[in-house]
């Protein structure tokens, strides 16, 4: 007698996985990149491949978490000091390319004859531009904390905040719209304030309460519930006020940015994060109907080269006139020039109102779908007409279980000098850079550094910071040194962490970020020369050197002031402003 099947069909999961396990691999082998493995793969599977699902929609809609998720984790990367300093970038950069894509974008629905309102919505639609996709790339890239991808992600926020204006929008277009009351548009847009001001006010108060309590609990489990909790209902939050998930997500990664689990949250996040971001690519795959694209391929073509073109030049115009290089520009104008998967949701929200028909929305969908495919091309070739400046890794090494006693992060001049006098007394040491000549520099003087990002938690315990008796932070790169010394102390308190400083705000921050000892590249010998300095003006060797102590000792109080957050009235803290001679009570010539 045969037994019925219960539960999950295995196949169809099985199916998935194994479409990304072996597609993947492949494209990327190839240099195609990971993106469009997933496209291929789903295209594959799909309902116009070997028909093993039928309904890929519902496959993206659940795959859309994985979005939501990567914008959790971007949101942890950014403290809400950090997240203001972008606010140009957002509402200046972000409203000019949006603003500028969308005019132009119009302008080809016109052209072929269609009502201004249905070619403004289809233009919207593709002016969104595919999160997913352009945060993948940027990962993979390692752009997303360089300047050039800040920028990219502010214009990806201001977007996510667009949706519900256009949402509101497409309402308005529709037929008998305009019958709509200012009030129930007032309404809708207190709402979505509403949903932010109150995910702002329990993330401030109630997070990090709860996390502590639930880390008592010694259940590692709960708290990886409790952070799949906090995306979620937080996305769930601000999709009922009307906004984006996504936007909810990034949201909440920003309350917990300057928390102490921080660094525990995203290592729980991450896996789920990469698997539902490869399934929503597999679904975005799968959705692209063959059938409308042949019955309407001349529209569907003139649509994708259209929409695109002239969103290349409205982002790359925009970059250009704020002054960004033209690399940069070219590079932003690449990544960006695609739809995204906002688009669904707002054709979707046209043809419920009847601003759209059935086929016009299937027709676009197919455009949106077929730029985000050959958005991973388009990236190749830029890569080969303007090759990055990449780094030969031969004879390079990444760490594997390293045990030396200190570990120093950074093979420059200064963490070459810092180790000279721990290997004279016989301290082991693990040394790991990023720059590939400093590691083949070091091997020709014997120096056995191997190749690894301190800023990554994986590359730190492979490198054996766990089991160090010190960690060395020598590296000259401002940002970084705050995130590895943050890592280390959340990671790694029982460690001792030094770090190098640029300066006094670099030190600041770092106490601040917990390491135990801290010191300026150039305090020190600014300090060695001013002392001989003084000696050959004819100063006394004696009160040369009890000059620098004053003004070592004087520095340091002032320190200690600035990073308890007091206050100093700046009279007399610096020793230039005392004559030696007047401290002791002498009298001086004037």
């Amino acid at each position: 007698m045969a037994v019925e099947a219960h539960g999950p069909d295995l196949a169809k999961i099985v199916a998935l996985l194994g479409a990304a396990v072996v597609a993947v691999p492949i494209f990327k082998r190839l240099g195609l990149g990971s993106v469009l493995g997933y496209l291929a793969a789903g295209l594959v599977i799909g309902p116009f491949g070997l028909g093993l699902f039928a309904d890929p929609q519902a496959i993206i809609h659940v795959a859309e978490l994985g979005v939501v998720m990567f914008l959790f984790i971007v949101g942890l990367e950014m403290e809400p000091s950090r997240l203001w300093g972008l606010k140009r970038e957002i509402f200046g950069l972000g409203a000019l390319q949006v603003g500028t894509c969308s005019v132009l974008l119009s302008l080809v629905g016109v052209a072929m004859g269609f009502p201004l309102g249905v070619s403004f919505v289809a233009a919207a639609g593709f002016v969104l531009t595919s999160t997913a996709i352009v945060m993948q790339v940027l990962e993979e890239r390692g752009e997303l904390s360089t300047p050039g991808g800040q920028r990219m992600i502010s214009v990806l926020l201001l977007e996510d905040l667009a949706i519900v204006p256009l949402l509101a929008l497409v309402a308005f277009l529709a037929p008998g719209g305009a019958d709509a009351t200012l009030i129930d548009r007032l309404i809708a847009v207190g709402i979505g304030i509403a949903s932010i001001v109150a995910l702002i006010v329990v993330g401030r108060y109630l997070l990090n309460p709860m996390f502590s309590l639930l880390a008592n609990a010694k259940a590692r489990e709960i708290l990886t519930a409790a952070a799949l909790l906090v995306v979620l209902g937080s996305a769930l939050a601000l999709q009922l006020g009307g906004l984006s998930m996504a936007m909810g997500a990034f949201l909440a990664g920003v309350l917990l940015s300057e928390s102490s689990f921080r660094h525990q949250l995203e290592a729980d996040i991450e896996p789920f994060r990469g698997l539902l971001l490869g399934l929503f690519f597999l679904g975005v795959g799968m959705a692209l109907d063959l059938g409308v694209i042949a019955n309407n391929w001349q529209l569907v073509l003139t649509s994708v080269v259209s929409f695109m073109v002239l969103k290349f030049a409205g982002i790359y115009g925009v970059a250009r006139l704020l002054r960004s290089s033209q690399r940069e520009a070219v590079e932003r104008a690449v990544i960006m020039c695609q739809g995204g998967e906002f688009a669904f949701v707002l054709y979707a929200a046209a043809t419920n109102v009847g601003l759209l028909t059935g086929e016009s929305n299937a027709v676009l969908t197919a455009v949106i779908i077929i730029s985000m495919v050959l958005t991973p091309l388009m990236i190749i070739l830029h890569d080969r007409l303007m090759p990055p400046t990449a780094q030969s890794m031969d004879g390079v090494e990444a760490p594997n279980g390293l045990q030396g006693s200190v570990l120093i992060i950074g093979f420059g001049r200064f963490g070459q000098i810092v180790s000279q006098p721990l290997l004279a007394r016989g301290h082991t040491i693990s040394f790991i850079e990023t720059d590939t000549e400093s590691i083949r520099d070091g091997a020709e003087f014997g120096f056995k550094v191997h190749y690894g990002d301190g800023t990554r938690l994986d590359v730190l315990h492979a490198a054996g910071a766990a089991n160090a008796r010190a960690i060395i932070i020598a590296i000259d790169n401002r940002a970084a040194t705050k995130r590895i010394a943050e890592i280390c102390k959340a990671e790694f308190p029982l460690v001792p962490v030094f770090a190098r400083s640029f300066d006094r705000t670099t030190s600041l921050e770092l106490v601040q970020a917990g390491v135990d000892y801290q010191i300026r590249e150039t305090f020190e010998s600014a300090l060695a020369m001013a002392e001989e300095a003084l000696v050959r003006l004819g100063c006394d060797q004696t009160d040369a050197a009890d000059v620098i102590v004053e003004f070592r000792r004087r520095d340091a109080e002032r320190f200690e002031l600035e990073a308890s957050g007091g206050l100093y009235a700046g009279r007399a803290l610096l020793i230039g402003n005392i004559p030696i001679a007047q401290r002791r009570g002498e009298k001086t010539s004037s």
